[in-house]
């Protein structure tokens, strides 16, 4: 039915080194990635081997120092290179957001000794990482997280388990977030844990409504025991450096729904001035034009609004306000034109022949996950109008 390719985004990109970046990243996409998404999106298929792919051609590791395997790219780049990315397939922008969210502490609270020792597998040898905050009991409230880190002499033993954990169970290094003191934000410790840790299991995966092919799941902590060596950063210093994480990975979360809207409002112009209806192109209606003009000012606002949140990070400016900001329009814009997207295409956009209906069930997790909407709505009003009054 659609007879009219999308065009490709038009990108303001700050140097020839990014162009080429991007083009590099579209021939990814188009060769390895969006061939395959609907059919392994619905078997379930975890794509470890675009993951692979990625790494060898140095994109896992893109906002990171190249002295350890990293691309140097300033966030602005790396966040456009999401975008593409979850275009094409959710499952693969995401799961580059996550490894970089589970990157962070280690690049910016590590030792140098621990930079050296582990960051360059983590940035491009291939490894894949994932992000424990989240527990069974303690999601929007992650203060009260009950994982527990004793010391034991030189190491540590962590008992707990954590819960919505994408990439778990598939993924080589976890960065963990335990309480190794009192409660609340100050007792909690961050620890880098190997995937093959003893005592580590990850439990079956969670059955989605979306993203099938990107594994979430609980993983339990049965005294497992790692060296201090790779504790990062102070002791207690845990609950920051996950702040200062969640910062960053809005920002790839905003992204990758900008992307899948993108990708949206393309297969429904594509279909809209396919389709003859009435003895004409149902995009000649007027009722339909609105529409397409509608979801495609939403998405241009979005990518606006986490591209100059990116702008701030990388002048080193506060962005927590902005990243939330970003976070928060850029899901609900996901959600609000893929709905859209699946209205333009009628029954068809119902039926899983065309793949609007996987974006719209895909856009729905990026309104909880990274903190849901509602806690970005927190966020932002406590940096308008302070702390809530007890």
């Amino acid at each position: 039915m659609p007879d009219r390719a999308p065009q490709p985004v038009d990108r303001q990109l700050p140097t020839e080194e990014s162009r080429d970046l991007i083009a590099l990243v579209r021939d990814i996409v188009q060769r390895e990635v969006a061939p395959r998404a609907a059919e392994e999106e619905e078997s379930g298929h975890f794509p470890r081997e675009v993951f692979a792919l990625l790494s060898d051609a140095g994109l896992l590791g893109l906002p990171y120092d190249s002295e350890y395997g990293g691309g140097d790219q300033p966030y602005e780049v790396y966040l456009q290179v999401l975008e593409e990315l979850a275009a094409a397939r959710l499952t693969v922008g995401l799961g580059v957001s996550v490894h970089s969210l589970a990157c962070h502490a280690l690049a910016g609270y590590g030792a140098k000794e621990q930079q050296r020792e582990h960051l360059p597998a983590m940035l491009g040898g291939g490894l894949l990482g994932a992000y424990c905050l989240s527990e069974p009991a303690s999601g929007s409230d992650a203060a009260s997280l009950r994982t527990k880190a004793v010391r034991d002499g030189d190491h540590w033993v962590i008992d707990g388990t954590k819960a919505w954990i994408t990439h778990g169970g598939v993924a080589d290094f976890y960065t963990v977030l335990a309480r190794s003191g009192g409660e609340g934000a100050r007792g909690i410790t961050a620890f880098l844990v190997p995937g093959d840790a003893p005592g580590l299991n990850a439990a079956t995966p969670e059955k989605k409504m979306g993203m099938k092919g990107s594994p979430t799941a609980q993983l339990n902590f049965d005294s497992v025991r790692i060296p201090d060596s790779r504790r990062l950063g102070e002791e207690g210093q845990g609950f920051a450096i996950a702040l200062s994480a969640l910062d960053s990975g809005r920002l790839g979360i905003a992204a990758c729904a900008v992307g899948v809207a993108q990708a949206a409002l393309d297969e429904a112009v594509a279909y809209a001035t396919g389709r003859q209806q009435f003895g004409r192109p149902i995009a000649d209606f007027q009722g339909l034009r609105f529409m397409l003009a509608d979801m495609a000012t939403r998405i241009e606002a979005g990518r606006a609004l986490y591209l100059a949140a990116a702008r701030l990070r990388d002048a080193g400016r506060p962005f927590s306000r902005q990243a939330a900001m970003a976070k928060l329009f850029c899901t609900d814009t996901a959600m609000s034109v893929t709905t859209d997207a699946v209205q333009v295409l009628g029954g068809y956009g119902y039926t899983a022949d065309f793949p609007v209906e996987r974006y719209m069930r895909e856009a729905k997790v990026l309104q909880i996950v990274e903190g849901t909407n509602q806690i970005q709505r927190m966020v932002i009003a406590r940096h308008l109008a302070g702390p809530e009054t007890r």
